[in-house]
């Protein structure tokens, strides 16, 4: 490991930040570095501008990729480098109006019906049911679950931040159940990695690219067309509480965002909401036109 590695890692480390943000930022110096062929403490500013213009331009990687790029560049001149470039206060990442994937409660259920191994189906329905990350939901400890409250413990989540989320009865019946078949001390969804270990013994829970796997295995046997992810599921939590009428800033509470900016993108995705809106519109609008129409409608109307 270099020294500027070494570094880096030390100043990460006294950020507070997590050790996947860690693991992505070194990976986007590393990136750097290898697309110069030299060490990253010996490229120019100049040379900087031309490494965000190719990732626009030429590699024209994804809004989220280039965020990564910027962040974790940004803190190694910034915090390890001590250079205050002005580059920095130029770059940005391009605007996205994309919409997230939500699937329907029947395709929720299509695919979770799909989940064969016990292991799987639970952890995915918990992470449905109660809105979570992919890495809240795996982590997830016996100590998290409060049966008496009916709430998950969500520790540490993004932004190192903890919050409660309702758990409903189903789930936490669910959970007792599969929690029985293994009675580990820590971990709800322990690795089972090598044959020779039992699941009780495990020091460390599930991979999250099998959980990956498993998903997009059930997603494919269940015919669902949509292009879901394992996140695709905290997006159709949050969609389907709206559509049920729940608060959007309860909805925001749940989901740990900072913002509601955030949280108000799943009022665009819900065909309740939009339904409502189009009733109400009709209450209001239709009376006043209806009696102003000083003319009759003719029965050629091409619409």
């Amino acid at each position: 490991m270099t020294h500027l590695r070494q570094r880096m890692i030390e100043d990460m480390q006294l950020r507070g930040l997590s050790e996947k943000t860690q693991e992505t930022y070194l990976r986007t110096v590393r990136q750097l570095a290898e697309h110069y062929g030299r060490s990253p403490g010996q490229i120019s500013e100049e040379e900087l501008r031309q490494y965000f213009l190719y990732l626009e331009n030429e590699k024209r990687v994804s809004r989220s990729t280039f965020s990564q790029a910027l962040c974790g560049i940004k803190f190694f001149y910034e915090h390890t480098l001590r250079r205050e470039w002005r580059i920095f206060e130029l770059v940005r990442p391009h605007r996205e109006k994309k919409l997230p994937v939500v699937l329907s409660v029947a395709e929720v259920h299509r695919i979770l019906e799909c989940l064969y191994h016990p292991r799987y189906r639970v952890c995915l329905s918990t992470i449905y049911s109660c809105g979570l990350r992919l890495q809240e939901g795996i982590h997830l400890q016996v100590k998290d679950i409060d049966g008496d409250r009916m709430m998950v413990h969500v520790r540490h989540g993004k932004g190192a931040k903890d919050r409660y989320v309702p758990l409903p009865e189903a789930t936490l019946e669910m959970l007792r159940q599969y929690w029985g078949t293994h009675q580990h001390p820590v971990w709800l969804f322990p690795t089972s990695a090598g044959t020779t270990i039992s699941p009780a013994l495990a020091i460390k829970p599930i991979h999250p690219s099998s959980v990956q796997k498993a998903f997009k295995s059930a997603l494919r046997k269940s015919g669902v067309q949509k292009p879901a992810t394992v996140h695709t599921l905290r997006h159709s939590y949050a969609t389907h509480l709206l559509e049920a009428g729940v608060n959007l800033r309860l909805i925001q509470a749940y989901l740990g965002h900072s913002s509601p900016k955030t949280t108000a993108i799943y009022a665009h995705l819900t065909r309740k909401a939009e339904t409502l809106a189009a009733e109400a519109i009709d209450r209001v609008i239709n009376p006043m036109l209806l009696k102003a129409t000083p003319f009759p409608v003719k029965d050629d109307v091409p619409w």
